[in-house]
């Protein structure tokens, strides 16, 4: 199962001008409009599917249409849909003829007989009365068509972007495991060390006070080896490293299984952070710190790709 990107762009063009057919046992087949409509589809990254709509007013008819067909294709994403219709006899709308603006004039010259304070038509309201009185040829099967066509464009659009986003997470799950491999061997070593000047300091600080002579040296010994173990339980960084081997064995699991897997990963991203910066924290070493930064980097860099993840 292939990896969605919440990002892409798509669009489709259809034509109309098959007559319908007709919808009574007297009524004739209505001559669709000649002309054609196109669909653009545009997405980026959302927490949840968010779905905006600009359509001319005469496909307002469609849109509940539209909205059902983008929630059965897409789960997450901020998704703006434009549709633009055109026909080869004119723009997209209502067409007043000479007749129906003759009628028009009519009735406004009744209404102001009997209301002499009414004011007179605008164009719009104009255009809308002719829209009303006539039955407008509409585009909504090429338009619908074309939303199809478009939404499978945009499924591989996002499909194609999944697949680049998952090489760049592979990539860095690879680095993540390198730096885990080198700060690996560091840490007994680091233990030991600071292990060792832990009891320096013990030994430096007893001698200060004063304290050797009213306690035995076995028993100093004793007391300086448990607090350096206790110290050394303190600073010891193999289960944050165990850990996050744990979490880059899941990541890649999720990416080779595929399907909507940003939500999972966006928490195991969180995950990494929080091993990393208590590793960084339990840090004794310059050598840790540093490979803790590089960890930071490629861990902030998986986040952002994730964020992208449907």
């Amino acid at each position: 199962m292939a990896v969605y990107s919440m990002t892409g762009y798509a669009n489709a063009d259809a034509t109309a001008g098959t007559p319908r057919p007709a919808t009574g046992d007297d009524s004739e087949p209505v001559a669709a409009a000649k002309g054609g409509v196109t669909v653009e589809l545009r997405s980026v990254n959302s927490r949840f599917l968010d779905l905006v709509f600009r359509l001319p007013d005469e496909l307002r008819g469609i849109e509940p249409a539209l909205r059902e067909l983008l929630n059965q294709s897409f789960r997450r994403g901020k998704i703006e849909l434009r549709l633009a219709g055109h026909r080869e006899d004119g723009p997209l709308g209502p067409q007043p003829t000479p007749d129906l603006l003759h009628q028009l004039t009519r009735l406004e010259g009744t209404v102001q007989g009997w209301l002499p304070k009414a004011a007179p038509l605008s164009v719009h309201e104009a255009l809308q009365w002719c829209r009303q009185a006539t039955p407008t040829q509409r585009l909504d099967d090429a338009a619908l068509k074309a939303a199809r066509r478009c939404i499978d464009g945009l499924k591989d659009a996002r499909r194609r972007e999944g697949e680049r986003l998952v090489a760049v997470l592979m990539e860095r799950v690879v680095r993540l495991r390198e730096l885990a491999d080198q700060a690996r061997p560091l840490v007994p070593q680091v233990v030991q060390r600071q292990q060792q000047r832990f009891l320096e300091r013990w030994q430096e600080a007893l001698s200060a006070a004063g304290a050797g002579g009213s306690v035995s040296p076995q028993a100093l010994q004793e007391r300086a080896l448990g607090e350096a173990a206790t110290y050394a339980l303190r600073i010891d960084v193999a289960e944050e490293l165990a850990r996050l081997g744990s979490h880059l064995d899941e990541i890649e699991r999720l990416l080779k299984a595929g399907g909507e897997v940003g939500k999972r990963l966006d928490f195991l991203i969180q995950e990494l952070q929080r091993e990393a910066n208590t590793l960084g924290s339990k840090s004794a070493a310059l050598e840790l710190t540093g490979l803790s930064v590089e960890m930071k980097v490629a861990i902030e860099q998986m986040r952002e790709q994730v964020q992208n993840l449907e």
